[in-house]
């Protein structure tokens, strides 16, 4: 992890792969690299700790990085601490071969301790170096450096998106993957190799989604791919159908902040075409499944991480209640270990707003091997788990920049809400309320741009709580999983300790912890179990605690009770973490943003998680 650009052309590489890797800084690193093959067909290396700013200050004289091919990197760092010797690019012995590495190469040490045997010296922590010596040994070999290549990948454990120059080749990049997203972007007379598209996005949309465990030979001229094992393949070109706007910050200070506001749109865009009015249901049509199909759904596993995760529950809640079929709602990471029962007639969906989380993406080989069908929700096309999934929804949420997950929640919200009405409508849920449901959903795009225009009020809120060092988080039902949501916002980008409870669960411990310093910030909605929330906020008062309430607009009661208090607009119970959700974020927002912290990069977080 976390970030790789390549480029082979007639222009000078060195701005292109700095401008890339800089388009992929929202992704979280802490260190970064370049390796250029010069003029005179020198490889140079050129690294720093911290941030690209800072690589860019080291670098010599133009005159002296000018080169026709380089390759780029952004390092989250994984075995190592974050300096410049562990930074990538890493060279062989020789110091001929340049590679840089997204993934983990689980058997490095095995790896390493052969390789110094035979006399290899190391110089960094890094599981990466041990690739780039491995490739170095069956060069010498072989003097073919592909083959080197497809040898030395053959020995691995784990996963790898690399991209390989070399100076005995100072026109070709050689790049590879295995459960690491890894692009060959097409130019005129010229490549890219990235492992996220709005790395190259400005220079072409033109791709090639590389598939596991292939291998991109490239000059500036064509390109050819084979497996590990030497086959040829024939790859489908892809036409990206988004353009740069997309991933800059524009009027706003940060992405974040941004993605928050683009809400009204990406709700509306996750329903768009979905609705089917005149039967008071909804479609997916990407699932792929014929009706008998869904009736015959008995059970439901929903797969996820972190802020997907949160989605997952909310639509446990929703399905469970709509629909009236048993949800079961797992870490994905401990899906793929616990030798999981997926009973017949159970459907798997794995959420993921990038497609390419590891640990889920492991989650649905797992089930996939047990015999499961498993379905996608997905932010982005072409994915891995687009790919693999036997079917799917995509969320239309448009390009998420940020570290923190905003808008992605609340599309994957409105999906599974989706998948609810659809199911429920095939079983006992009548069409007066799949009717009330598509009426009301249509009307939360503009409930929640009245949240937005609130943000002023809730900024100032968010200067009441800025120096605390805790904070407890209050919900119930189908809000329950939003103070979850809550709770991590605050803590991912603010740095402040916040836990999400179910409100009645308070008084079975977290209750100890409330004192005049401790905000609590409560979801208290107009629903069935109003009363008992407010019991729960009197219980908090009553030990001074600091009330930010989440309330339904034109209650009164609740002010009495509450030291702040954030309205939000009425709808059906189902729909209210659509709602609910919004506020929390940008509260968060304005702890971290008036702490002076880095909102869009957050320490030690990266966007997409793909290594365990």
């Amino acid at each position: 992890m976390c970030g790789i650009v390549g480029y082979v052309g007639n222009r000078n590489a060195t701005p292109i792969i700095i401008e890339g890797i800089k388009r992929l800084e929202y992704r979280g690193y802490d260190s970064a690299g370049i390796a250029i093959i010069n003029k005179e067909h020198e490889l140079k290396i050129f690294k720093e700790a911290g941030k690209i700013i800072d690589l860019e200050r080291s670098l010599p004289a133009p005159n002296e990085t000018s080169g026709n091919i380089g390759i780029a990197h952004t390092r989250w760092a994984t075995h190592g601490e974050p300096t410049t010797t562990n930074a990538h690019p890493h060279t062989n012995c020789c110091n001929t071969i340049a590679l840089i590495h997204n993934g983990i190469i689980e058997n490095y040490k095995i790896l390493r301790k052969k390789l110094e045997a035979e006399d290899h010296i190391f110089v960094s922590e890094t599981d990466t170096e041990v690739l780039t010596h491995l490739i170095g040994h069956f060069y010498r070999e072989e003097n073919n450096l592909l083959l080197a290549v497809q040898e030395a990948l053959k020995l691995v454990e784990g996963a790898y998106g690399i991209a390989i120059i070399c100076s005995d080749f100072p026109d070709q990049i050689i790049a590879a993957r295995k459960g690491s997203p890894l692009i060959l972007g097409i130019g005129k007379n010229e490549f890219f190799v990235a492992s996220d598209v709005s790395a190259i996005i400005i220079h072409t949309k033109r791709v090639i989604y590389l598939q596991d465990n292939e291998i991109v030979t490239v000059n500036k001229n064509n390109f050819e791919i084979t497996t590990i094992n030497n086959k040829i393949v024939t790859a489908k070109v892809s036409e990206i159908d988004w353009d740069v706007s997309s991933i800059e910050k524009g009027e706003y200070k940060h992405f974040m902040l941004k993605e928050i506001f683009e809400q009204p749109k990406s709700v509306g865009n996750a329903f768009r075409g979905r609705l089917i009015p005149e039967l008071s249901t909804t479609r997916l049509g990407g699932l792929g499944l014929t009706e008998e199909e869904l009736r015959q759904v008995e059970r439901l596993h929903i797969i996820a991480c972190g802020t997907s995760w949160h989605a997952a529950l909310i639509g446990k809640n929703i399905i469970e209640g709509l629909a009236r079929i048993p949800v079961e709602v797992e870490y994905a990471s401990e899906y793929r270990y616990r030798n999981p029962i997926i009973p017949d007639n159970t459907v798997v969906f794995v959420i993921s707003q990038s497609g390419e989380t590891a640990d889920t993406l492991a989650a649905l080989r797992e089930a996939k091997s047990k015999g499961a069908r498993v379905f996608g929700i997905t932010n982005v096309v072409g994915s891995t788990i687009a790919r693999e999934s036997d079917g799917g929804v995509y969320i239309h949420a448009g390009t998420e920049i940020g570290v923190a997950s905003t808008k992605a929640l609340t599309s994957q919200v409105t999906v599974l809400s989706l998948l609810a009405v659809l199911l429920g409508r095939m079983r006992n849920l009548s069409s007066t309320y799949g009717t009330t449901f598509i009426e009301e959903l249509i009307k939360i795009p503009e409930k929640i741009q009245r949240i937005l225009d609130n943000n002023e009020e809730i900024k100032k809120i968010a200067g009441t709580i800025k120096d605390s060092t805790n904070a407890l988080y209050l919900g119930r039902g189908v809000n329950y999983p939003i103070a979850l949501e809550g709770a991590l916002k605050l803590k991912e980008i603010s740095y402040i300790h916040a836990e999400g409870y179910p409100a009645a669960e308070m008084k079975h411990g977290p209750i100890a912890l409330i004192d005049k310093n401790m905000p609590v910030i409560v979801i208290a909605l107009k629903d069935v179990i109003y009363d008992k929330i407010v019991s729960n906020l009197e219980e908090v008062k009553a030990r001074k605690g600091r009330i930010i309430t989440i309330a339904t607009e034109g209650d009164e009661t609740i002010k009495d009770i509450s030291e702040n208090v954030i309205y939000i607009p009425q709808t059906i119970n189902v729909l209210q973490p659509l709602l609910s959700v919004i506020p929390l974020q940008l509260l968060a927002y304005h702890v971290a943003d008036l702490r002076n912290l880095d909102v869009d990069q957050p320490r030690n977080l990266a966007k997409s998680v793909t290594v365990e």
